[in-house]
């Protein structure tokens, strides 16, 4: 389990399995996934796919490769990816999309990592030679660098119309989806189905140690299987890991609300420090900047660290917090405790 030492609010990856979910775990039925016979990876895979309303899905080791397998079989070679400039795909991906896929980026701009379906239409090349193909949008939901921020079902829905209108595929990198579901209020299947790919990361706020999926229609997942191969994601005995996942779906979904009221009592107990700035989340994701006479980001939490609070500097004067289920309210009001003294 968690150091108890450590209040770890780096991220919501530091979570532990349960003792419930290893016990889940241990009793998994397995077989060879790649040769098409663990009964407990089919049995996620069929789940994930009728949350998302979608035909078909495929369990994959990380939130990473789901990304890489949706855009490998979504484009060629040479063609251009839409996206938002702090996409996590651009963002954390170690340059994937151009190594594995072949493919560049057309960035968009926007608060919060949000954009329209009009950036989207105004984005895409002519059909010209000169050009690279425009074939594929992402979206990110929840989005990471702005915040933890949700998308609106709304939006989503006007992107997937555009694009579709204009002959591209949408693939909707879901990491964190259930926190923006639990918190939105809608069902999985709301954002589903107005996108070609939609993907789910078990290893974060849902607990479970690896794995994520990504679900689409039969002839997607079907690519997305041989890129995952391709790429060495494929696995043998992986019940193990998606009975972990199975568990997280029954048991740790409804539960993310907590991380959520865990995020704002945080930005809210430190809201009045002085120096720092911070703004309301909307989800488990907080981000505050230090003025500049506290010092620099890396060297207050170093501090933090020192004193028992860990979390991540990710500018100059920027750090972000990540509340998760190993992070109870009075954890949090001692990790606030000690952000003020270290401010003061």
């Amino acid at each position: 389990m968690p150091n108890s030492e450590f209040i770890d609010l780096r991220s919501d990856t530091v979570t532990q399995p349960t003792p419930a979910m290893r016990q889940a775990m241990a009793d998994a039925v397995v077989g060879d996934d790649v040769l098409g016979d663990d009964p407990t990876v089919a049995r996620l895979e069929e789940r994930v796919a009728a949350r998302f309303g979608k035909p078909a899905a495929v369990f994959v080791p990380s939130g990473t490769m789901a990304n890489q397998v949706s855009i490998r079989a979504h484009t060629q070679h040479g063609d251009e990816i839409i996206c938002h400039r702090l996409s996590h795909i651009y963002q954390y991906e170690a340059g994937a999309p151009a190594v594995l896929s072949g493919c560049t980026f057309a960035f968009l701009e926007g608060e919060r990592g949000m954009f329209s379906a009009d950036d989207v239409r105004g984005a895409v090349r002519a059909d010209d030679e000169h050009f690279p193909r425009t074939s594929l949008v992402v979206i990110e939901n929840t989005q990471n660098r702005g915040g933890g921020a949700i998308w609106p079902v709304a939006d989503v829905a006007a992107i997937g119309a555009t694009a579709h209108e204009l002959g591209l595929k949408v693939h909707l990198d879901g990491a964190r989806v259930m926190n923006a579901c639990v918190a939105a209020g809608v069902a999985p299947d709301a954002y589903g189905k107005h996108v070609d790919s939609v993907s789910i990361c078990f290893s974060k706020g849902l607990g479970a140690p690896v794995g994520s999926a990504v679900a689409g229609d039969a002839d997607f997942i079907k690519q997305a299987r041989r890129a995952r191969k391709m790429f060495g994601g494929g696995m043998r005995q992986s019940g193990i890991l998606a009975a972990a996942a199975l568990h997280a779906l029954d048991h740790h979904v409804d539960r993310l609300a907590e991380d959520h009221a865990n995020a704002k009592r945080l930005a809210e107990r430190i809201a009045n420090i002085p120096g720092i700035t911070v703004a309301t989340p909307e989800t488990n994701i907080v981000y505050f900047n230090i003025d500049a006479r506290l010092g620099k980001a890396l060297a207050f939490t170093e501090k933090l660290a020192a004193n028992g609070v860990w979390m991540f500097d990710v500018g100059p004067q920027r750090i972000r917090a990540v509340t998760h289920l190993h992070i109870s309210s009075d954890m949090i009001d001692q990790a606030a405790d000690i952000i003020a003294r270290t401010a003061r």
